[in-house]
Formats: structure tokens, sequence, C-alpha cells
């Protein structure tokens, strides 16, 4: 339990027999006139409890008072200093928490509330302060230990860092007035320049009409069974959105190297045999198309992270570095099957569930368009896929904004096998569901040699 004594004033250093000690930053005044204001007012209450958790209190009473605020807030109990001793009795903290002479005198001297936001952006910048300071000497300790690998050191250092600065933590509430202005700007604008989407074009002309681009703060989910060519189509827009468009994307691999998606990504930019370019099988003029695709994806803004394994902790924190430096305007995963769990025992439909919700999370964070590709179930390949086949759990259907399905054309007729064998595949592109928009199917052809997703109505050209 941190001691209360000589906390009177904000951090400094102080004189100890061994010398001087630093006093870890906090200051007592800020957090006990939060505490006051929290009694006597619930509306500062209510706000003060959007930005302060219980560890961002240093003193280890108020810890313990702003926890039992939070219980009674919590059972719908209105706090004033009678209810909030009895909860602290309660939880057998009341003598922790300063005993009933403290709790009787949180409130002299706070006469308003009116400046519990300040005071609570002060505990909380003491509290960012501790944090930045508990992790860089964490960081520094470890960075001396020999048998820790410094690759894996930075990575827990930027998460744990991405972690104290997590945006979520604080929520705001609008007027009207102010929402109502801002949308009414918006909308004048579309009205004078009539721009021709309001989002980010995939590149897939039938599709873009449809839904006006991805939108910022939507999750996209695209799904296919194995084979059908999700990676594919994701690669292709993220090139398009990418290269053609100079908005920066990032593309997360859980399945494939860096290298695998470079050969597909320049065998779809130069029209050329992915087998062939792999195997170095290729003319001196296919060449030359070669080089030309990777000067131009050389150029173009597009980060590509690739790395098995990722948890959904690990995606936020790499999606929130990459927002900050680069300033990414949308981000594609492949796969949500292939994220890991960070606890063993847990049911994989709540897992998946608690994926879903995080990705919608991120893309309201970040402000950007999440564009998630997924597995179907095996059922799917039967017949035309649906909502329901969205494989795991029905929560990414109830999430998602934009959910599409790549399907194979049934009106061939032609075995699987035979499709398979055909370089140029008719494909549909089910939009199943659409927020904002109309649903329907686009007609798309898959160039199989080239790994590439074109519009039916466009010929394939470089």
């Amino acid at each position: 339990m941190t001691s209360d004594a000589g906390e009177s004033k904000p951090y400094g250093s102080r004189n100890t027999n061994s010398g001087i000690e630093r006093v870890p930053p906090h200051n007592f005044d800020a957090e006990r006139a939060i505490i006051g204001a929290m009694l006597i007012d619930e509306n500062a209450a209510a706000g003060v409890r959007q930005y302060l958790k219980v560890d961002d209190f240093y003193s280890g009473r108020h810890k313990e008072i702003f926890k039992a605020l939070s219980n009674l807030f919590n059972n719908g109990t209105r706090p004033d200093l009678l209810t909030l001793s009895g909860e602290l009795e309660k939880q057998g903290t009341l003598k922790e928490a300063g005993g009933y002479d403290y709790i009787a005198g949180l409130t002299h001297n706070v006469y308003s509330s009116v400046n519990s936001d300040f005071y609570a952006g002060i505990v909380l910048e003491c509290s960012l302060r501790r944090g930045l300071i508990k992790i860089s000497g964490q960081a520094a300790t470890n960075a001396y230990d020999e048998t820790v690998d410094p690759k894996v050191l930075l990575e827990h250092t930027q998460h744990e860092l991405f972690k104290i600065s997590d945006p979520t933590r604080i929520f705001r509430y609008k007027k009207t007035e102010h929402v109502v202005t801002n949308t009414v700007d918006y909308l004048e604008y579309a009205i004078k320049y009539k721009p021709e989407y309001t989002g980010i074009p995939s590149g897939f002309y039938d599709l873009d009409y449809w839904t006006s681009g991805f939108q910022n703060g939507e999750l996209i989910i695209i799904g296919a069974r194995p084979g059908m060519g999700k990676t594919a189509i994701g690669l292709n827009m993220a090139a398009n959105i990418a290269i053609r468009q100079r908005k920066s994307a990032a593309f997360f691999s859980l399945e494939m190297t860096d290298v695998s998606l470079m050969i597909r990504l320049l065998s779809s930019e130069a029209n050329i045999d992915s087998y062939k370019l792999k195997k170095g099988m290729i003319t001196g003029n296919e060449r030359e198309k070669m080089m030309n695709a990777a000067e131009e994806i050389h150029e173009a803004p597009l980060f590509i992270v690739d790395m098995p394994h990722m948890t959904i902790g690990d995606i936020r924190t790499m999606a929130r570095m990459l927002k900050i430096q680069e300033n990414i305007e949308i981000l594609f995963i492949d796969y949500i099957g292939l994220i890991s769990e960070d606890k063993r025992d847990q049911k994989r439909y709540e897992f998946v569930s608690q994926v879903s919700r995080a990705l919608k999370g991120l893309a309201r964070e970040l402000n950007i368009p999440v564009v998630a590709l997924s597995q179907l179930r095996r059922e799917a390949e039967k017949e035309k896929p649906g909502l329901a086949d969205i494989r795991e759990s029905g929560s990414i259907e109830q999430d998602a904004d934009m959910v599409m399905f790549i399907n194979r054309d049934r009106n061939l007729d032609k075995t699987n096998e035979e499709q398979e064998k055909e370089p140029t595949q008719k494909v549909q592109l089910i939009l199943a569901k659409n927020r904002n928009g109309p649903v329907g199917t686009i007609g798309l052809l898959f160039f199989r040699q080239f790994t590439k997703f074109v519009p039916m109505v466009k010929e394939l050209t470089k």
C-alpha cells in the first residue's frame, strides 16, 4: 500500500537517510479534489470516471475510495459520505482509505465541481509519467540481460507504451448543434463538388459505386473458402489504393511471408505468370515489365507486416504505430482465423467474438477502414454463401459494416477441377451486407496465373 505521508504537495524530491530519493510523479491535492467533486456532483463523477482508472491514483487511500465510488455508481447508488463509508466497510478497506475522519473531510474546501476535468487532467498526466518511468526502467533493466532478445524486448516495450497512451479510455459527448454543423458542412461540400466517392475506392468499379468506397471507422469482412482468392483480392485492393491512389495502406499477413506476397504483387502488377516468375523462367520482355512494376511498388505507400501468430494485442499495437508514424488510411488483415489466442482455455467462438469487437473498435479508434479476410464454413462450397457461413462466430456478421463473399460462378457447366485449370475464371463478389447502401452480386474475372481480379467489364491490359 502506498504511504500518504508528505503527499500534500506535488511530486519532487525528498531527503532520506541515504540521500536524495526521487518521489514518483503525483499530486495529492488534485486527487483529493477529484474525490470531493465526485461526492458533491454526480455529473462530475460520470465525467471523471471516463478519464481515470483506479491505478491512475497514486495515493493508496484514494485508490480505495475511487474503487468504492465506482462500485456505488455501478450498482445505481448515489454516493455520499454515509454510503461511501458503508461501501468501504463492506469491502473491508475503510482503514486503508483513511477511516471515518478522512472520509468526512473529503468535501471540505470543495465548493464546486467545475474544475474536476482540470484536476483529472493533472492526475492523468502524473499517471502517464509514472507509467513511462516504470516502462523505461523495466526496459533498461531487461536491456542489460543478454538472455533477452532485444527485438522481443522492443516489441514488448512498444506494446506497453501504447497501452498507457490508449485513447479509447477517454470518451467525449457532443451536443447535437456541433454534430449537425459538421454534418451540414460535409453535405454542402458534397453538393458543391459532388465527389465520386466518400470513402477509399477499392478499385472495383461496381463495388465502389454501391459502397461509395470503404468508409473510415468501418469493419469490412471479405469471406471465402480456401483457394478462392481472398488473399489475392485483398492484395489487389491494397495495390489499387496504394499504387494508383497513393493512399497509405497496410497489409497484415498472418499466413504468407512478405516475399511470397511481393511475388504475387509483382505478378499481378506486371501481368506475368506467378509460377514462371517464382521459378525465374521469364523472358527479357517480362523482366522489363517486372522491373517497371517493381519501381511502381517501390514508390507506393504500402506497408506489409509479415508476422505469424499475431494476437489481437499485437495487431492493435502495430496498427497504432503505423497510424502514428506512417498515417495509414486503411488496414487489411489476412486473416481472422489465424489470429492467435491470448488465453488457451478460452472457447473459440468467444475468442472470435472478442476479435471481431476489437477490430471494429480499432477501426473506430484509428478512424480508418479495417478490411479483414475470413474463411467460410465448408457448407458454403455446396451453395451460394450467405452471412450464416461466416466461420466460427455470428458476431462477425453483427459487428461488420460490410460483408462480401467470393464465389465461383455456378452457372458454368464444368467441374471444379476443370475450372481450377482455366487461366481465366468468372467469379461473383457477393455484397451480402452493406449497412449504408444496397446489396447484390458483382461480376469479376479472376486471372489465375496472375493472381489478379478485375471487373468483368474491364479488359486485362498493361
